[in-house]
């Protein structure tokens, strides 16, 4: 069985940490003098400074409330001289990402209406002007040449007979002009012999009517020679190929050639065609509508003559001018940047040619910044890369603009402006 241990407090060692900080020693305290000195206590004197004891309090606020005003009023006269310099430095490059890639582009299709009988290209191909991209089915516009050529020599042969008539009618207008001065001979006769009693009153006015009779039929054939001459174009020796007649039948051929010839469809430039798939044979193309429906067509995108339409903000355009060095970033290629110039600046907003314009005299008004379309023209290197027209583009142009000092206050009165301009000039 366990019996209970008594300790004793005073047998208990007191615990002493291992590391105790050592206690400075204190100066002992001044014995008292036994002999009293009836001279006046002197004042007691401060303890001399110690120049190895830190500095007092309020000498570290003083310090630390000089080095925090002059960094803040550093700070701000730093960001003014900073703040200015960039302003100053501004002004002069305007830059948008509202810019795209364009070039020109057509769906190509044809104004004749038939059907297709073949396309010659493919999705993505390369074509240089004058190559075939489909043809139209040119049977009833061979029929239609055919026709047009038999109506054009039918004419030559009309007015050739119209020629040889006019020549006939000259022939019988000589023969009866001959016929009417025999029918004055006799009729002069007549009347003698009737003024002599020799002839008879009846064979005179036989010989008077027969004259009459010749005279009037001349007349006759002379204005049928009059209407035959305007038919051949007013002149007896009028190239037949210079009347009316013949230039319209030789109209109508040449429109049912030029019909036919459309029935090859040709690209008017080189580039690279595509939406293709729309267009296959056997489809009936309506010249009205082709180009319209885009199912009668070809697109074609040109592979020369690429720019840039960059969308300015209206406030930017200040100093931009035609013939501006411009750097354009392509999203695409990125480490590939072009070099261009400012070709063109569009006379209205964009906002100016939408379909529905705004209405900024009606009802509530926000103003908003216009956009300004302005065209760049690209310098393309040698090894430049492929683009694509529709890519989006980063423009900066150099607008050359330098700022001044005096334009800080340029909206002030003229005095005070005037004062400030001289101060800065000086």
């Amino acid at each position: 069985m366990n019996k209970p241990v008594n300790i004793s407090l005073e047998d208990a060692t007191p615990y002493e940490p291992e590391f105790r900080a050592e206690a400075p020693e204190r100066a002992p305290p001044p014995s008292p003098d036994p002999t009293p000195s009836l001279a006046p206590a002197a004042a007691p004197q401060a303890p001399a400074a110690d120049p190895e004891a830190p500095p007092s309090a309020p000498k570290k606020a003083r310090g630390r409330g000089f080095l925090r005003g002059f960094l803040m009023l550093g700070g701000i006269a730093v960001v003014i001289v900073g703040g200015t310099a960039y302003w100053l430095s501004g002004g002069r490059w305007i830059s948008t990402d509202d810019a795209y890639l364009r070039a020109p582009k057509l769906m190509v299709s044809t104004d004749i209406s038939g059907i297709v009988s073949s396309v010659d290209v493919a999705e993505g191909q390369s074509v240089k002007a004058g190559d075939t991209l489909f043809r139209v089915d040119p049977a009833q516009f061979q029929i239609a040449l055919n026709a047009a050529k038999a109506q054009r020599d039918n004419v030559h042969t009309n007015l050739t007979a119209a020629h040889a008539d006019y020549a006939q009618l000259q022939a019988s207008i000589a023969s009866q002009t001959s016929q009417v001065a025999l029918a004055q001979a006799t009729n002069d006769r007549a009347a003698g012999l009737v003024k002599s009693n020799a002839g008879t009153q009846a064979a005179f006015d036989q010989t008077r009517y027969t004259l009459l009779s010749a005279t009037k039929q001349l007349d006759a054939m002379k204005k049928q020679a009059d209407a035959a001459l305007i038919r051949l174009g007013g002149a007896s020796d009028f190239p037949i190929e210079q009347t009316p007649q013949y230039r319209a039948a030789d109209a109508t051929v040449a429109e049912a050639q030029r019909e036919l010839d459309h029935t090859i469809v040709r690209a008017p430039f080189t580039g690279i065609v595509t939406e293709v798939d729309k267009l296959q044979p056997g489809t009936f193309l309506v010249s009205q509508t082709a180009a319209l429906t885009n199912t009668g067509a070809v697109a074609l995108v040109a592979t020369d003559g690429l720019y840039v339409d960059a969308n300015v903000k209206e406030t930017d355009l200040t100093y931009i001018k035609k013939g501006d060095p411009v750097d354009v970033v392509v999203d695409a290629y990125p480490d590939q940047p072009l070099k261009g110039e400012v070709d063109s600046i569009a006379p209205a907003s964009g906002s100016e040619f939408a379909l529905i314009p705004s209405q900024n005299a009606s009802g509530n008004w926000v103003k908003v910044v216009q956009r300004v379309p302005l065209r760049v023209k690209v310098n393309l290197p040698k090894d430049a890369r492929s683009l694509r027209s529709g890519m989006s583009v980063v423009v900066e142009i150099d607008t050359g603009h330098q700022r001044h000092l005096k334009d800080l206050w340029s909206w002030l009165p003229d005095p005070m402006r005037s004062r400030l301009d001289g101060l800065a000039g000086n």
